[in-house]
């Protein structure tokens, strides 16, 4: 008798508990993401550049097309703390209304290849056939453009606006977040429990919603932050063009246009270097959040 109750005892405490909740997969996912320190880094200086945009009014000093025709192009001081731009406008508070539109451009097509992708790649790999067939050839017709080059015809025709470059960005990458989603999927439907559902009659969209989505929601997340710093850095490039915000409306990609002149890069950096900081540091931010991600939720690290 004396035996039994240590072992029973060692085997209550070696079982962890359901209540606990202390080995959840969600709750090792993040105990992985936290040891990424330069994802754990990178989300704290995205959150503080997301409140700093979020209450702009509050932090600037100034409204962002305010014009001080006594202060045009002056140095950073203690009135105009990131110097003025060429009609005198205040550069700091320029920056900081820039990042909503910068941000939320990068949201919004981000938000929209995922969906595309999520949608035509779930049905791709759950139908299989000429459907998978028609779907990836539609993919490698958009992978096959210079997505940039297509903006910038597209931009020319439609002419420049924030719903053109959302959408443009938006569906040029879309095959990239299909095509992860279809290969989840095509790995996923031969599963047991999938086949038992079809078998017992299930609508392929209630297999889709309840089981393929599901399964393939870690490397749609990672996917999806990763198109937020990519749809960011295309949204500064078209701008920078000419072919995105158009000012007075302020974004990080119009203000670099500064940087075209260079006499401007030489003797005058406080009107470019800060756009150009704020969209280095957010893309690399993102970009180190969607590592992080995807170590935290692939099954292969929970060992480590």
């Amino acid at each position: 008798m004396s035996t039994v109750a240590p072992l029973a005892s060692d085997r209550a405490a070696a079982t962890p508990t359901v209540g606990g909740g202390h080995r959840s997969p969600g709750r090792m996912a993040l105990r992985r993401f936290l040891r990424h320190r330069a994802a754990v880094v990178s989300l704290v200086v995205l959150a503080l550049i997301i409140l700093a945009v979020l209450f702009a009014d509050v932090i600037a000093q100034h409204q962002p097309n305010a014009t001080d025709l006594s202060a045009i192009r002056a140095k950073p001081s203690g009135e105009h703390w990131l110097g003025t731009d060429a009609t005198g406008r205040d550069v700091f508070a320029r920056v900081l209304h820039a990042g909503r539109v910068s941000l939320g451009v990068g949201l919004a097509s981000a938000a929209l290849a995922v969906v595309l992708g999520v949608v035509l790649g779930s049905l791709a790999g759950m139908f299989g056939g000429w459907v998978d067939g028609l779907i990836m050839r539609l993919a490698d017709i958009f992978l096959s453009f210079p997505s940039l080059v297509v903006m910038i015809v597209l931009a020319g025709i439609l002419g420049p606006s924030v719903v053109t470059m959302i959408i443009a960005i938006g569906v040029f990458q879309w095959p990239i977040c299909g095509r992860l989603v279809r290969g989840s999927a095509l790995s996923v439907r031969e599963n047991e429990y999938i086949l038992a559902s079809r078998a017992t009659g299930a609508h392929p969209w209630w297999v889709i919603t309840r089981h393929i989505l599901p399964a393939v929601l870690p490397p749609v997340v990672v996917a999806g932050t990763l198109s937020v710093a990519g749809s960011i850095g295309l949204e500064a490039t078209l701008s920078f063009l000419g072919l995105g915000i158009q000012p007075p409306t302020a974004s990080w990609g119009n203000m670099l246009n500064e940087a075209q002149s260079l006499t401007v890069i030489r003797n005058q950096p406080w009107l470019w270097l800060p756009p150009g900081l704020a969209v280095a540091v957010t893309v690399l931010g993102v970009n180190f959040i969607g590592d992080g991600l995807r170590d935290a939720l692939d099954p292969k690290q929970g060992g480590r």
